[in-house]
């Protein structure tokens, strides 16, 4: 690894309380030092600038696979989430990836999409009326249901299973976060095999007897006359319910946070003010804020010289408020111009599921600001400690 010019060492701690709870100071000073700098408590190059960020997630010339002259078994007491995540379209590139994409794609149509919006306006009322009368957490009334139970209800797994499933989830996904431990490691490994077993049996359960579920048009779905393996399926699957309502919950969450919190400058949601209000959200304070990529060749840009199996960490929470892009990038406009932000990633490892993001989004916040315009936070809302994630543990609120 080579700078072409001296590049900015950088010191922050991912796990330092001040910057769990508002990692933007921080990355308007690296944003300063140029397109990248070297953040030394991970060790690598990172991207801070939009123009870095954006460029960099479309660059070919840069993969999430590892290279395969650098590939390592992992250790083995990990084996049964290294299997898992293995199979994961988000870890893998072409042709692989370009397989496996297109199945879901094929089963994961705009159409099955859209036709799950009556069903999120209905759950989103019903769980309103449950809200209690005094002081109640939203994140756990409101926020996360309506992602696990849409999840649930695309994939065709009983909605009863829900709380499982997330447990299931918070376990495995915490494999991400900058604060792991052996604990977090041994709870994903038993959370990965129990989540296995009980997919195991309920595609045997799809393929003798198919509805019309996500997993029976996964199940049926070819390319090229190439099924998805037992293996693929399994964590395809996983990888849906996993991504598919991990990023949303907290992009809910955090968006009622911001809206409460700036309700005084802002005018009121409303039909015309709806979707550029969420891009907002989703620019303003994104639920996921860093991707990785290796570089597959020597590749020279933003004044670096990267070989072949460097990493680059890619800071979507740092592009999202580039001013270069965004004028007064600080400031939550629900009224600002959209224009493309990098929450969902960009170029081959496009998120999938943001059709389907931004439609619980939308559905969710209209209904639960027409339904109480009065709702208001009766504490400081407080970020969990699980960066390169950023969404709150609670959001203590009153109707």
């Amino acid at each position: 690894m080579a700078s072409l010019h001296r590049m900015k060492t950088l010191f922050q701690s991912p796990t330092d309380p001040a910057f769990v709870q508002n990692p933007y100071p921080f990355y308007d000073r690296a944003r300063q030092q140029g397109d990248l700098f070297y953040w030394e408590d991970y060790g690598l190059v990172a991207a801070v600038s939009h123009k870095a960020v954006n460029t960099l997630l479309r660059d070919r010339r840069f993969g999430r696979e590892t290279p395969a002259e650098l590939a390592k078994p992992g250790p083995s007491h990990l084996a049964p989430w290294l299997n898992v995540e293995s199979h994961s379209m988000l870890e893998l590139e072409p042709p692989r990836h370009t397989r496996l994409r297109s199945l879901v794609l094929r089963a994961f149509t705009s159409r099955a999409i859209a036709a799950l919006e009556p069903s999120i306006e209905l759950m989103c009322h019903d769980l309103v009326e449950k809200f209690p009368d005094g002081p109640f957490d939203l994140l756990q009334a409101y926020c996360t249901q309506i992602p696990v139970i849409t999840i649930c209800r695309l994939l065709g797994v009983p909605e009863e299973m829900a709380p499982q499933l997330l447990h299931w989830s918070h376990a495995m996904v915490a494999m991400y976060q900058a604060n792991r431990t052996r604990l977090t490691e041994d709870d994903a490994v038993r959370a990965t095999q129990e989540f296995t077993t009980y997919l195991e049996d309920y595609i045997e359960k799809r393929r003798k007897d198919p509805r019309e579920d996500l997993i029976t048009r996964l199940i049926v779905a070819e390319e090229d006359g190439e099924k998805l393996s037992r293996d693929e399926l399994i964590t395809t699957c996983i990888l849906l319910l996993n991504a598919g309502h991990e990023a949303t919950v907290h992009a809910i969450g955090n968006g009622v946070k911001t809206i409460l919190a700036t309700r005084a400058q802002q005018p009121v949601l409303s039909p015309d003010t709806i979707d550029t209000t969420i891009e907002e959200i989703l620019r303003f304070d994104p639920p996921l804020h860093m991707f990785r990529r290796y570089a597959y060749d020597e590749v020279e840009i933003f004044g670096h010289r990267f070989a072949r199996g460097d990493e680059v960490a890619l800071l979507l929470g740092a592009a999202n408020r580039d001013p270069v892009v965004w004028p007064h990038s600080d400031v939550f406009d629900p009224t600002r111009k959209i224009s493309a932000n990098t929450s969902f990633g960009g170029g081959l490892h496009f998120c999938v599921g943001a059709p389907l993001a931004r439609l619980e989004m939308r559905v969710a916040l209209s209904i639960l600001f027409k339904r109480y315009p009065d709702l208001r936070l009766v504490e400081k809302p407080q970020y969990s400690d699980s960066y390169h994630f950023h969404g709150l543990s609670k959001l203590m609120v009153e109707i």
